[in-house]
């Protein structure tokens, strides 16, 4: 998938985001909610470092729009992702009623580097956001970034002592 140039700019948020939970020893995944209207939102970024697991940024902006969105408002919104979501977060995504997402890496492609770098596989089967939501508009992956987020991953399960 190409992004709309005027998509990039929230994708290279996420990847910032994403940085930013490198950068204080996290997996390397950042979001960004957006309203209709092109407002940013609500942002995070991974925080499964603190030993709980469920501490996707995903998940955290599906909690922050039910707790602070109409219906209305959560069907007209964008997630836009450095990562697609996982099984947990395209549950999350789809109970609230949020619109469409935009990825930049494709969990596909994620479980690829992950198997090159020697890390064993999760708990979770890494389905497709398809197959645990089939009514979510799914967009992705965006390959203007794609390197960007593999190296921020190679980084993570390979630093550099």
């Amino acid at each position: 998938m190409a992004a709309k140039d005027t998509e990039l700019p929230y994708l290279r948020r996420c990847v910032a985001l994403a940085t930013e939970a490198l950068e204080a020893g996290d997996e390397p995944f950042g979001s960004v909610l957006v309203g209709a209207d092109g407002t940013v939102l609500a942002e995070d970024h991974n925080r499964v470092a603190s030993g709980d697991r469920t501490r996707h940024p995903e998940f955290e902006l599906a909690r922050w729009s039910a707790a602070h969105m109409t219906p209305e408002e959560r069907a007209a919104a964008t997630v836009y992702t450095s990562g697609e979501h996982c099984p947990m977060c395209a549950a999350a995504h789809a109970w609230v009623g949020l619109g469409r997402i935009v990825y930049v890496a494709s969990s596909e492609q994620l479980t690829v580097w992950l198997a090159e770098l020697g890390v064993p596989a999760g708990p979770v089967r890494p389905l497709p956001i398809r197959e645990i939501a089939p009514g979510v508009t799914v967009e992705g992956p965006v390959p203007e970034l794609t390197e960007i987020v593999r190296a921020l991953h190679v980084r993570f399960h390979r630093p550099q002592g």
